[in-house]
């Protein structure tokens, strides 16, 4: 017996199902459909696969096997599966295929829906499509948008099978009409074949009567004088304009324009009816079916519908009865005022827009499996949040999946910030593939490296923190040398260094982005003179056409090692100024990228935001700033210590600006639960196997307190790199939703400004400004910036009134000019806590000039919260610099007293300690600091 659907493929239309799942094509449900029923096609769209990809096991043998070949992207994984349904469909399509001689028997797979508003991204997106299916009976699905119309042309003239789809209104269906007519015309003109290409042109149905159909009700709810009238139309105006264009396709079929093309052997762009399942259950379920049938159609059905119709379906030619009726439909919709215009016009953005949320969706599924089956390859994270606080980071990253904020971020869409120049400062990006870096050059730097026990990196800010990083928690490899990172001014440290190699036997690396700034240079000048002016033994990384680069050109350096000007200093711990340390240490960089891929891969531009790691701890950084929880406490594990350093200059260098920003607190202990204001925003980093019994029980008391905790996970710590490319992610995006530019450092400058002065007097006249104490005692003098006065004049009563107004949000700062070692630290972070125990207050530290270029930006562009004392020292002993008249600690000195003017500018409170010869030294300080604190 024939079955109804048989009869509609006899009446002239194609059957065709609007689903793919995989378990349906397994087991045969296609094949059946084609035996028993006469189906010639298959469609699928980003709404169908989400459905059965996103959900259940389906899919999980597949997904698994391709990952098991090697990572890859989201979109990647997800195309790997659904082209392979695409493929298994073609194959149970190609007997029809064959049998009607490419007139019927395709499957269509959609481009992404992201790219409906753009021509040439919809071309090339076709193009790979088509070639990665392989299949002649593909039907790539491009929607029906006006840059969608002119990719259509030009696919066709390509050769391409296109399914056109999102059509709505007749004068959309004449652009792709055209378009179609256009591109076989084109093809003629190549004297190329037309007779193999076919097109659907997919109009959506039910859709225009649910906007319609609304519309209707509202009115009638409110009564008037048409209610009858409009009672008449309701259910009827998306089939009238369905009929109508089904009138004007037969006008152009029979058009000379079309029979030239005929001629030749074109097939006809045949109207297809999609979106054909009822939305008003009061309609019957087969009317959208039952009443669109005629010659040279195709009707594409969910399976329910399909049901439905197989059941109770009616087979007429309806498709050209009443046509007059139509337009008398039609006409009065336009005199009631319905808006059938205004309606398909909306209904193309809103069908892309449902398109991709379900891509959204889909692809966060995938994500979510794909690091399920990744595991400890992939660092993971999870939190602990304050209910109004999750509420906003939810809420904030549907925001940014809607507005396609992980799209933007890698198209460097400078909107998604202030709109200025941040797209230039993207190339970070590209950097965390490992695309930076000539791989050839690196094993050559790796290999003169082994020939040397020590290697001295010469740095500042970017340029030194990430090497550290790397050296402290990877250490050097493979017979490596030892490296040394000095970034200072200070005497004491520079002594350290050179006491610690042979300067006739180490290997220098000089690293400045722009070759100009000044720790690096005067480094260089000392150690180059140290070394005996032997240039086989530096190396420069630097970014073209710097000063430093001219410089290395010219003293013969062995190995110059270009920068990325589009990436700034803080960012590039993954490019050449972070692997060029890594390389000279033995560090397979091959090795150290490939575990960095999966977090490069989870926080991809394929990623939806809910399921993006950088953009989930981006949100939650930016959110937490926003609602006063601004300081973002590090609690790392043992081995990850090294790590806060680096997050700090990122953080506060990228945040901290305009009063805003989020002020990082690195290397403050664990306190316990009472210690802390409401201020914070905890985060923990976690070695695998690096168990800390005291610290995990104070976490726990935070979270019990209500703290917001975040846990970060590292499987090994050669999966470091993945936390860098997370953090620089999420540092963008807490910049995105701060408001603010991460990726400029307007008030780094002025500290460099200031500093300036001092040294260029004191190279002309040999002596800097003098200052006169507020007060002093025999170990120590304390100052204030310019001329501001106080009545005390007893160091503990000065100390007492500059903490005085120190509790949250306010902040302690201590910014130590002097040399960055154990025991230093140790009497710092005593000060530390006492102040954070009495106060409940944020305490942060660095060492100067380091943190100028890192957490100096958050202090004096960020919020003006905080009270900080510069610490300064004479130094015993000095060195000199080769070529003048200042002496490394006379530029350390001018540095500290610039630092703290521009401070005070800032509306910063700030004072500063000078620690005498011959005193007790910085333990003389913790004492008064104890004692102005003590309650």
């Amino acid at each position: 017996m024939t079955s109804r659907l048989q009869q509609l493929g006899e009446a002239g239309q194609a059957v065709w199902l609007d689903f793919v799942d995989r378990k349906f094509l397994s087991e045969g449900g296609l094949r059946k459909l084609v035996e028993e029923d006469g189906l010639t096609g298959v469609t699928s769209n980003p709404s169908i696969f989400e459905k059965a990809m996103g959900h259940g096991e389906a899919y999980d043998e597949g997904l698994h096997a391709f990952l098991g070949k090697a990572d890859a992207s989201v979109v990647d994984t997800y195309e790997s599966q659904a082209i392979a349904d695409i493929q298994a469909a073609a194959a149970d399509l190609r007997p029809v295929f064959d049998r009607l001689d490419g007139r019927d028997g395709y499957v269509s797979l959609e481009v992404s829906p992201y790219l409906a508003e753009g021509t040439d991204t919809t071309v090339e997106e076709a193009r790979r499509l088509w070639a990665a299916v392989g299949e002649p009976n593909l039907m790539v699905k491009v929607p029906g948008t006006k840059a969608g119309a002119r990719a259509i042309r030009t696919l066709i003239e390509d050769g391409l099978n296109i399914n056109v789809t999102l059509l709505f209104s007749l004068e959309s269906y004449q652009a792709v009409a055209e378009a179609y007519l256009a591109g076989l015309e084109a093809r003629v003109k190549k004297g190329e074949p037309i007779d193999g290409i076919a097109s659907v042109a997919s109009f959506f149905v039910s859709r225009i009567d649910a906007k319609i159909d609304k519309a209707i009700d509202t009115r009638l709810a409110a009564g008037g004088a048409e209610s009858e009238a409009l009672k008449a139309v309701r259910g009827k105006v998306a089939i009238a304009n369905a009929k109508l264009a089904y009138a004007w396709y037969q006008d152009m079929i029979a058009s000379p324009r079309w029979q030239a093309l005929a001629a030749k052997g074109a097939m006809p762009q045949r109207l297809l009816w999609a979106s054909t399942g009822v939305k008003d259950p009061a309609y019957p379920d087969t009317l959208y079916i039952d009443t669109l049938i005629g010659p040279d159609t195709v009707n594409t059905m969910p399976p329910k519908t399909m049901d439905a119709f197989r059941e109770h379906g009616t087979v007429a030619q309806t498709l050209t009865q009443d046509v007059d009726a139509a337009r008398h439909v039609l006409a009065e919709a336009e005199r009631l005022g319905l808006g059938l215009d205004e309606v398909t016009t909306a209904l193309v953005p809103d069908g892309v827009k449902q398109f991709a949320d379900a891509a959204d969706a889909l692809l966060g599924a995938v994500a979510g499996k794909r690091t399920a089956f990744l595991g400890d390859r992939q660092n993971g994270m999870d939190a602990d949040l304050p209910e109004p606080l999750e509420k906003a980071v939810e809420g904030r990253l549907e925001a940014a999946r809607a507005e396609g904020w992980s799209r933007r971020l890698w198209q460097g869409d400078a909107s998604l910030w202030t709109g200025k120049d941040e797209a230039k400062w993207l190339g970070w990006l590209p950097a965390a593939r490992g695309t930076q870096t000539d791989p050839e050059a690196l094993a050559r730097l790796t290999a003169l490296a082994k020939g040397h026990r020590d290697v001295v990196l010469l740095g500042m800010g970017g340029s030194s923190l990430g090497p550290e990083v790397l050296s402290l928690i990877l250490g050097s490899a493979n017979g490596g040398p030892k490296l040394h990172v000095l970034d200072t001014t200070d005497p004491g440290q520079i002594s350290s260094v050179v006491g610690a190699i042979d300067p006739s036997e180490a290997l220098f690396i000089v690293s400045s982005k722009s070759g100009s700034t000044m720790e690096p240079e005067l480094l260089r000048a000392y150690f180059w003179d140290l070394a005996g002016k032997d240039g086989s033994r530096f190396v420069a990384v630097t970014d073209p056409g710097s000063k430093l680069e001219a410089a290395a050109k010219a003293e013969g350096f062995a190995m110059i090692f270009p920068g990325d000007p589009a990436i700034g200093g803080r960012y590039s711990v993954l490019s050449a100024f972070g692997m060029v340390p890594a390389a000279a240490m033995g560090i397979d960089i091959h090795a150290f990228f490939e575990a960095t891929a999966p977090m490069v891969f989870a926080c991809g531009p394929d990623v939806p935001p809910s399921a993006n790691p950088g953009f989930q701890l981006g949100a939650l950084l930016g959110e937490a700033a926003l609602s006063g929880r601004d300081k973002l406490t590090i609690l790392p594990s043992p081995g990850l210590v090294p790590f806060g350093a680096w997050l700090e200059q990122l953080i506060a260098e990228s945040t901290g600006k305009q009063g805003k920003g989020i002020v990082p607190v690195d290397l403050e202990p664990a306190g316990e639960a009472v210690d802390y204001g409401s201020d914070r925003l905890f985060v923990h980093l976690h070695l695998a196997g690096d168990d800390d019994a005291a610290l995990e029980a104070k976490l726990a008391a935070l979270t019990q307190a209500g703290q917001p905790l975040v846990t970060i996970r590292v499987a090994k710590r050669e999966l470091i790199g993945q936390e860098f490319f997370r953090w620089e992610i999420a540092t963008a995006v807490a910049g995105a939703v701060i408001g603010i530019d991460p990726f400029d450092q307007p008030d780094v400058e002025d500290a460099k400004i200031a500093t300036r002065k001092l040294v260029d007097a004191y190279e002309q006249t040999g002596a800097l400004d003098p200052a006169t104490a507020l007060g002093e005692t025999a170990d120590f003098a304390i100052f204030a910036p310019g001329d501001a006065e106080f009545a005390a004049t007893d160091p503990i009563e000065l100390l007492r009134l500059h903490f005085a107004s120190l509790f949250p949000p306010r902040y302690a700062g201590f910014l130590a000019y002097i040399e960055r070692n154990d025991a230093n630290a140790a009497a710092i972070e005593a000060m530390r806590v006492a102040v954070r125990d009495a106060t409940q207050a944020a305490t942060v530290a660095g060492f100067g000039p380091r943190f100028l270029h890192s957490t100096g930006q958050a202090y004096k562009g960020g919020p003006a919260t905080g009270d900080f004392l510069v610490i300064t020292r004479d130094p015993d002993p000095d060195v000199a610099i080769p070529g003048h008249r200042a002496s490394f600690g006379t530029v350390q000195i001018a540095q500290a007293r610039g630092d703290m003017d521009v401070l005070a500018s800032r509306g910063q409170r700030v004072m500063r300690v000078h620690l005498k010869r011959g005193g007790r030294g910085i333990a003389a300080l913790v004492d008064a600091v104890r004692a102005a604190v003590r309650v």
